[in-house]
């Protein structure tokens, strides 16, 4: 299915609201998921987007250790895009982001921009 961008610049704020975690492809083995393209260790991070009066926490996947993002920080997503997948009768949305990294904008900016 195709992959839907999403414009974070329309988020009022992007806060972690679970710190990365390395994704774990085998269960039994332990072996970590990495990236085709880059064989980089693919990573998870829970972000609470906020937008005007609502405020949702997605799981979203990225390529490398979004280096000094913590709990609770305000942070910037590159590229982030949707993915609808289904698989044996479950279904979902799968995101995904070229880049989670701490904001450092003067205050007052949007957490996507």
């Amino acid at each position: 299915m195709a992959s839907l961008p999403i414009d974070t610049a329309k988020f009022t704020g992007i806060i972690c609201a679970v710190p990365p975690t390395p994704r774990v492809a085998n269960r039994e083995t332990g072996q970590l998921r990495v990236d085709r393209d880059t064989g980089k260790t693919m990573y998870q991070v829970g972000l609470c987007l906020m937008a005007g009066s609502s405020a949702d926490v997605v799981n979203v996947s990225v390529a490398g250790e979004p280096a000094g993002v913590q709990l609770g920080m305000p942070v910037a997503v590159r590229d982030l895009v949707a993915t609808p997948w289904e698989n044996d009768g479950r279904h979902g949305i799968a995101f995904r982001a070229a880049e989670i990294r701490p904001l450092s904008a003067p205050a007052g900016k949007g957490a996507g921009q």
